[in-house]
C-alpha cells in the first residue's frame, strides 16, 4: 500500500501547492509511482502541473458520480506522475456532504480503489480546516506542514497540530505528522533566520532538514504549467525539492 501524505496548513501563501507539485514531481523522478490529488477548489495544483480545470474531477468522485480511476491523468512530463484535478465545483462539496453518512471518509473510501497502485499519494489541501481538509486528514497516513519563514509563522500551527491530534483520536488513529517544512526562507533577512531558529527550537526533530528558499523561479514555474524540474532544473529550488523527496523517502 502506498503512503498517503496530506500537505496542509490553514494559512494561505505558505507554499502548500508549490510543495505538492514539486515534491510529487521529485518522487516521480526518483521512479516512485506518485499520485497528486488537487483537493483545493482553486485548482492551482491542477493548472500548475499543466492540466485544465475540467470535469470530471475530484468533485465528482466525492459526490459519487465518478470513480477515482476515471479522473486520474498521467503527467505530460513524467511517466511515474499522475494527477487528479480539481475545479471551483469542489467548493460546493462541503455543503453537499454535510448531510451525508460518513462524510469525513469520502476521500478515504475513494482511495481504497487505487491506494495499492501507487507508492506515494500526495493531497494538496485548501487553506482551511473545513470538511475537505478533514477528509484529507482522515484518508492519509502522514502530514507535512509547510511554515513560511515570516512574521506570525507559528500562529495557527499549534491549533492545526491540536486538530490533527483530535482527528487521530476520533477519526484516524494512523495519522502521523511526518514533518514541518520551512518555506519562503530568505537568508539575507534576520527575520527569516530568527523564525527558522525558533521553529527548530520549538518543534525540534519534527522539522525537515531541507529548507525551501524564496525563489522567483519557484513562483514562475506554475504559470507555465511546469514543476521546477521542467522549468529550471539548475535552480536552487530544484535542488531543495530533490533533497526534500529524499527525506520523505527516508522517514
Amino acid at each position: 500500500m502506498g503512503r498517503i501524505i496530506t500537505i496542509v496548513n490553514q494559512k494561505g501563501g505558505v507554499g502548500k501547492t508549490t510543495t505538492s507539485i514539486n515534491l510529487a514531481s521529485a518522487l516521480a523522478i526518483y521512479e516512485k509511482k506518485t499520485l497528486l490529488i488537487d483537493f483545493d477548489p482553486q485548482g492551482n495544483a491542477t493548472s500548475g502541473i499543466g492540466l485544465e480545470k475540467e470535469s470530471p474531477n475530484i468533485y465528482e468522485v466525492l459526490i459519487g458520480k465518478a470513480s477515482i480511476k476515471d479522473v486520474i491523468h498521467q503527467s505530460a512530463f513524467l511517466k511515474d506522475l499522475f494527477i487528479v484535478p480539481a475545479s471551483i465545483d469542489l467548493s460546493g462539496a462541503e455543503i453537499e456532504l454535510v448531510k451525508e453518512y460518513s462524510r469525513e471518509y469520502k476521500l478515504k473510501t475513494a482511495l481504497e480503489e487505487v491506494k495499492d497502485d501507487f507508492e506515494f499519494i500526495l493531497i494538496d489541501c485548501p487553506p482551511s480546516l473545513g470538511l475537505l481538509t478533514v477528509n484529507a486528514l482522515s484518508a492519509c497516513s502522514d502530514v507535512i506542514i509547510p511554515i513560511q519563514c515570516e512574521y506570525f509563522a507559528l500562529e495557527g500551527v499549534s491549533q492545526l497540530i491540536t486538530t490533527i491530534r483530535l482527528l487521530k483520536k476520533g477519526l484516524n488513529p494512523d495519522l502521523n505528522i511526518m514533518g514541518i517544512l520551512l518555506t519562503l526562507f530568505d537568508r539575507r533577512l534576520n527575520l527569516s533566520n530568527q523564525v527558522a531558529k525558533e521553529v527548530r527550537r520549538y518543534f525540534q526533530e519534527m522539522v525537515f532538514e531541507t529548507i525551501i528558499h524564496r525563489s522567483v523561479k519557484l513562483s514562475e514555474a506554475p504559470g507555465f504549467g511546469k514543476s521546477i524540474f521542467h522549468y529550471d532544473i539548475k535552480s536552487p529550488g530544484s535542488k531543495s525539492y530533490f533533497n526534500l523527496a529524499k527525506e520523505v523517502m527516508e522517514r
